[in-house]
């Protein structure tokens, strides 16, 4: 599982174009938001590098998330 924080996530909207982005990168596998917390969690063999690359294309800049 990979923990990314997307701290300009804040709505609805925001929470489908995060999960729409995600969701093209291969073996991203599930896709949990927590739009409360502004992080996501991804399960699958996705690389962290085309997670972040996918978000940043998205217009929602992210890092990995302790």
């Amino acid at each position: 599982m990979t923990r990314l924080s997307v701290p300009d996530m804040s709505c609805g909207h925001c929470k489908a174009s995060v999960e729409a982005a995600l969701a093209n990168v291969p073996g991203a596998g599930a896709i949990r938001v927590d739009l409360a917390g502004r992080t996501v969690e991804v399960d699958g063999a996705a690389a962290i590098p085309a997670l972040l690359l996918a978000l940043d294309a998205a217009g929602y800049p992210a890092s990995t998330a302790g």
